[in-house]
């Protein structure tokens, strides 16, 4: 698998020289006269994030220093050599110095050259990166282009993608990796018992549907992955406010990480036997609306008070799970763009993540540092689950006050799963507000790549 930014090791390129202030003296000193006057010239101090490009005596380019962080796991951003992949002019580059973790610096580069161009014309990408030294340009490519895959769903315009697209992505996945796949449309859910995803996606002109694909040998690990997949949020009759309105073309994310981890996995060829289930809907307003105060029956047997239309991400989850589990797979994750509280907790860098696994947690969590991908342990905490008590359903499908959003969503899909070896949710959010090295604005892939690693550790290649 080969990615356009990518050269084979050893290929002659520009030097990229990555300097921490502290080290900056020796390696000025070290510099020919005229690349250190030139540095000089410029103020070049080795600040984090400055960088300068040094000429030879022809004026050609023949160096470029960049300023990072110390060393180190609480100050490094493995990512930081990557911001410059979008900043030097044409050419082929190669990273030197203290770099950090070399693999983790390429993708960094990768991943901060992504560009969402559907809606205007393509700019010709510009730096090229020879791989370094012992890093699998394969997988790189392979973590890379999964990771763009979900970017370009999330960016896409509601309008351009609707359920029927999130299955036609899962579609065109299948076909590339001979997956089989296959969806359950319309009223058509509730005759196989989806209820829930029924009910929240009704409302729309474009008809909700529970995609899924299944790939690998029937007597491998199974592992289920399962992906919200709501095209677009209008709250629904509890309608959103414009400002919240404004960015729900991205509450799909889940089902975007969901594919994106789903195409890693495939791609790597492991040893697994994998399923994938994405509930894609739109949550509208019409006629045929669900209702705050709705008792919702649920394919599990559960049934459903509404309190709250616009907590409609939960509830396509919670029939998706229900199905998954009947299967009791060891191993079970979900992904959703699911609550707002989640980001008042950790912020849009840091989604949480809920198992009662411990022993699966503490992989997360190592993973989740070795492979750059943040994700902070919460608690499925049993004395919240009280906050989803309702007076004539099972259960609610949210709690009673504003406390612990985030838990009690987690709270509400854990009823739904029983038989699975392990089960994790991720609340992520899918968007960057900001560019950062390794993340440029817009839609993001968050917890697809350590699944990815998780499994890889877990299952292996075939």
């Amino acid at each position: 698998m080969v990615h356009p930014l990518l050269l084979p090791a050893g290929t002659p390129a520009i030097p990229v020289h990555c300097v921490a202030k502290a080290d900056w003296p020796v390696v000025r000193d070290g510099l020919a006269p005229l690349a250190r006057g030139f540095a000089q010239a410029q103020g070049f101090e080795a600040r984090p994030g400055q960088h300068v490009l040094l000429p030879d005596a022809a004026g050609a380019l023949a160096a470029v220093l960049l300023g990072v962080d110390p060393a180190g796991p609480r100050r490094r951003d493995p990512f930081a050599p990557g911001r410059l992949a979008t900043t030097l002019p044409a050419g082929d580059y190669v990273l030197a110095g203290d770099i950090g973790e070399a693999g983790l610096a390429a993708l960094g580069w990768l991943l901060t050259a992504y560009r969402f161009e559907r809606y205007r014309k393509p700019r010709p990408a510009a730096a090229r990166l020879a791989l370094p030294e012992g890093v699998d340009g394969d997988e790189l490519a392979n973590l890379a282009e999964a990771s763009a895959l979900a970017r370009d769903l999330v960016n896409t315009s509601a309008a351009d993608l609707g359920p029927a697209e999130i299955e036609a992505a899962v579609r065109a996945l299948g076909e590339t990796y001979g997956a089989e796949v296959s969806s359950t449309v319309g009223d058509d859910l509730l005759a196989a018992n989806f209820p829930m995803i029924h009910a929240v996606g009704r409302a729309s002109p474009r008809a909700p549907r529970l995609v899924e694909l299944r790939w690998g040998r029937e007597g491998d690990p199974k592992l289920t992955l399962v992906g919200k997949g709501v095209a677009f949020d209008t709250g629904g009759l509890n309608l959103k406010t414009d400002a919240g309105m404004l960015l729900m073309k991205k509450d799909m994310g889940g089902a975007a990480a969901a594919i994106a981890a789903a195409r890693m996995i495939m791609q790597a060829k492991l040893k697994v036997r994998l399923r994938l289930l994405v509930p894609a809907v739109e949550n509208a307003v019409s006629g045929s609306s669900f209702r705050p105060g709705d008792v919702l029956q649920s394919r599990k047997g559960l049934t459903v008070e509404i309190g709250n239309t616009d907590a409609e991400g939960r509830l396509i989850l919670a029939d998706a799970l229900a199905l998954a589990d009947e299967e009791a797979p060891e191993l079970l994750i979900d992904y959703a763009t699911l609550t707002g509280a989640a980001r008042v907790a950790l912020g849009p860098d840091l989604p949480p993540f809920y198992t009662h696994d411990d022993g699966l947690a503490a992989e997360i969590a190592r993973l989740s540092a070795a492979v750059n991908d943040p994700v902070w342990r919460m608690p499925l905490w049993p004395p919240y689950d009280g906050m989803l008590d309702s007076k004539i359903a099972d259960l609610n499908n949210v709690s009673g006050g504003a406390f612990a959003g985030s838990v009690t969503a987690a709270l509400f899909l854990n009823r739904f799963v029983e038989k699975s070896h392990s089960y994790a949710h991720f609340d992520i959010y899918g968007w960057n507000p900001s560019t950062k090295p390794g993340r440029p604005e817009g839609g993001e892939c968050q917890a697809a790549r350590l699944t990815y690693a998780l499994a890889k550790q877990l299952y292996g290649p075939r």
